[in-house]
């Protein structure tokens, strides 16, 4: 179904190729994993199946990329759009109507299907993905899990042959990723689609996929294989990897189940040991919330919130997608309007202090991390990062090659990659390093290494008297970091604790190390070796 010769894309002006020499074949009804670290070319290999890398990128592409017998070459996307269907990182990037339901008709009146059809596909395609109930609404008042689903959903719509995703269960909560899973699962084992996904968050995929295709970046060669054989030297892997590497387990297991299985022997051993955990100091207050009321129009997204938020902490705010996460963060920011109610940030109402010195007390990255830059290049972003917040030149440069090393200091920030541009941001606001710290879905796009180093920024922070407030689907990353969980639904806080108390005995948002080694305490694959090593 999709075949690549010897594929190598440069871009205009780069001095590498984003990637080289690429070459394998995915048959007709697999699902085919691409993996990497963040920047590494997964998306640039994305775009050649459906014609986007050349014709709309721009650059030289050497090879042959070959889908369903069309050379990708000689047909431009329009004439690859009854074959092949992609969703982006950026869902409202690829929208080009109003509303949900619009958006799911579009690709079909595009293709010309009969108007019965599309009738019936778009009530499919509604149930499918659990957007029934937001089929009228504006595509801009969606939750950004909402939106991702819609674009999945208008990519199905015209049942391509070959469907490709770039992230897309990144913006998911765990239970909407299952959904979007299981509805993939059935395309291609029932109807013979071809699937190629990119996503960074393995623990959800791996288990599903067929193989591998691991994009290393730079002049190291790409490799395609069994699930099973990549993960073995993979510098990207999920927990449940991870933890098998760590007890000798072979063959690595790939589920939850499996590992399970072969984990009797490793929960004899860690029977009488318990968890180091780091405790949060707490100190003053740096945001509060007392019976907060917030509503979009008719459609209320906040009711009643009360909660304070102290220094030393790092919570994490979980949550069905439109629980209403993004909503809190953006009322302690004065981004909203309360209908009754307040929201405080170091004791001012946002609403009524002024940006400049709100900046000082409060800094927020947003769900789209592009809304914070504005300069031509990476060098002068993060030169206008210290100039803003009066801090010394160099600072907000140090803490990107923290996160993201090697980015190139003359490209534009809209030619990174999602998870390097993501990581510019955060390097914009982290470098101010205010007391209240506020990230929305900060894991977007990123590696596993990426998200270490971040935890380790955020733990520091946190050490030294700040408060990190993030609001995340990643229960990977809160197992790691967060000394406190709050979960939202329909608006409402239904659930405030300490953090394995919270995420450990739920289905939804337990980690894969507490599924794996149950009823035993531990959380991260970083817990467990320490267990070890403390009774060896």
């Amino acid at each position: 179904m999709i075949e690549f010769d010897r594929v190598t894309v440069t871009y205009d002006g780069a001095t590498e190729p984003a990637i080289r020499e690429v070459s394998f074949t995915i048959p007709e009804g697999e699902l085919a994993l691409v993996i990497g670290r963040t920047g590494s070319g997964k998306s640039t290999l994305l775009r050649t199946i459906n014609g986007l890398v050349p014709h709309f990128t721009g650059g030289t592409l050497a090879g042959r990329v070959i889908v369903n017998g069309r050379d990708t070459r000689e047909y431009r996307p329009r004439d690859l759009a009854d074959v092949v269907g992609i969703v982006g990182q950026d869902p409202m990037a690829g929208f080009v109507t109003d509303t949900v339901e619009d958006e799911l008709a579009y690709s079909m009146e595009s293709l010309g299907i009969a108007p019965d059809v599309m009738r019936r596909r778009v009530e499919e395609t509604l149930d499918l993905l659990g957007l029934a109930d937001v089929r009228d609404r504006a595509l801009t008042s969606l939750s950004g899990g909402q939106r991702q689903r819609t674009a999945i959903g208008a990519a199905l719509t015209s049942h391509p042959a070959v469907l490709v995703l770039d992230e897309p269960t990144s913006a998911l909560d765990p239970q909407a990723a299952e959904e979007v899973l299981a509805a993939l699962q059935r395309l291609v084992h029932d109807l013979g689609v071809t699937v190629v996904m990119a996503e960074h968050r393995l623990e959800r995929v791996i288990q599903y996929a067929d193989r591998v295709i691991e994009v290393p970046g730079g002049s190291a060669a790409v490799t395609t294989g069994l699930p099973v054989d990549q993960m073995v030297t993979a510098p990207v892997a999920p927990p449940v990897v991870e933890l098998g590497r760590l007890a000798g387990w072979s063959p690595l297991p790939l589920s939850v189940r499996d590992a399970r299985r072969a984990a009797v022997a490793l929960r004899s051993r860690l029977t009488n040991l318990a968890p180091l955990r780091p405790v949060a100091v707490e100190g003053r207050e740096l945001a509060q919330c007392k019976d907060l009321v917030v509503a979009y129009g008719n459609t209320p997204a906040l009711r009643g919130v009360s909660l304070s938020i102290r220094s030393g902490e790092v919570v994490a705010l979980m949550g069905r997608n439109g629980a209403g996460k993004s909503t809190l963060l953006n009322a302690l920011v004065g981004l909203v309007q309360p209908r009754s109610g307040s929201a405080t940030a170091a004791g001012a109402d946002p609403r009524r202090t002024k940006p400049s010195r709100l900046v000082k007390v409060v800094g927020l990255v947003p769900q789209e991390p592009a809304d914070l830059l504005y300069a031509a290049t990476v060098a002068d972003e993060c030169a206008g990062a210290d100039s803003d917040f009066r801090v010394a030149p160099g600072s907000c440069r140090a803490v990107l090659d923290r996160l993201a090393p090697g980015i190139d200091d003359q490209l534009h920030p809209r030619d990174l990659s999602e998870g390097q541009r993501l990581c510019l941001a955060l390097a914009v606001v982290l470098c101010s390093a205010p007391p209240l710290l506020l990230l929305d879905e900060p894991t977007r796009g990123l590696d596993y290494g990426a998200k270490h180093r971040l935890v380790e920024i955020l733990r520091e922070l946190a050490l030294a008297g700040h408060a990190v407030v993030l609001s995340t689907h990643d229960v990977e990353m809160v197992a790691e970091v967060a000394t406190r969980v709050l979960v939202l639904a329909d608006g409402e806080l239904v659930s405030d604790g300490e953090t394995a108390t919270v995420i450990a005995g739920s289905p939804a948002f337990a980690p894969q190390v507490a599924k794996i080694l149950a009823p035993l305490p531990f959380l991260t694959v970083g817990e467990v070796a320490s267990a070890l090593e403390r009774a060896s």
